[in-house]
This record gives structure tokens, C-alpha cells and sequence, in this order.
């Protein structure tokens, strides 16, 4: 099942993201070599620099999903302001449908 992981970085720490960064791609690593990770990526503000994320992972359930969000380096840098977790349905251009 697909969730989707909805977060928004906390004011200001640009430096903590970028601190976490070598890990947390590591971590992704991991997770797409698992078959876990669909896609991944940061949300952009007006400059173009990294205000947030939105990753949606292949998992069993809600509760692997979270387990997830919580390993990652990011969460554990204390990065984000708010984490949202949603179970998601991929209609269009999904890669395995092509």
C-alpha cells in the first residue's frame, strides 16, 4: 500500500537539512533498494531552496510507514515543524502501469 509522507521543514533550518542531508539520501538509498520507496523529494519555496518533503513509500501498512518517518535522519535531526502521513492512490503515470 502507498503513503505518503507530507512534511514541512521548521523556519530557519535550512542548515539542519543540509547537516542531515548525506544521511538522509543514504537512508532513501536503503529504502529504494528495498523496493519501499516510489519516489522522493524536497518541496520548494520562492527561492528554490528546500522548505519540506514529499516521499511516498510501497509498505505493509500505516504503522511501517510511520516507523519509516521516524528512522529517517531528517526527523531525528529534528527538522520538520509538522508530519502528515496519507494513504495515497497513484492513478495517472504510474510507472508500473507503462
Amino acid at each position: 500500500m502507498l503513503f505518503a509522507l507530507i512534511c514541512k521543514d521548521k523556519p530557519g533550518h535550512l542548515q539542519t537539512r543540509l547537516d542531515a542531508r548525506p544521511d538522509h539520501v543514504a537512508f532513501l538509498d536503503g529504502l529504494n533498494a528495498e523496493k519501499k520507496l516510489a519516489f522522493a523529494g524536497p518541496f520548494l519555496d520562492a527561492d528554490g531552496k528546500p522548505e519540506g518533503t514529499l516521499a511516498v513509500f510501497d509498505v505493509a501498512d500505516r504503522a511501517e510507514a510511520e516507523a519509516i518517518a521516524a528512522a529517517d535522519p531528517y526527523a531525528k535531526a529534528g527538522l520538520f515543524e509538522s508530519v502528515d502521513i496519507r494513504p495515497w492512490n497513484w492513478v495517472f503515470n504510474k510507472p508500473a502501469a507503462a
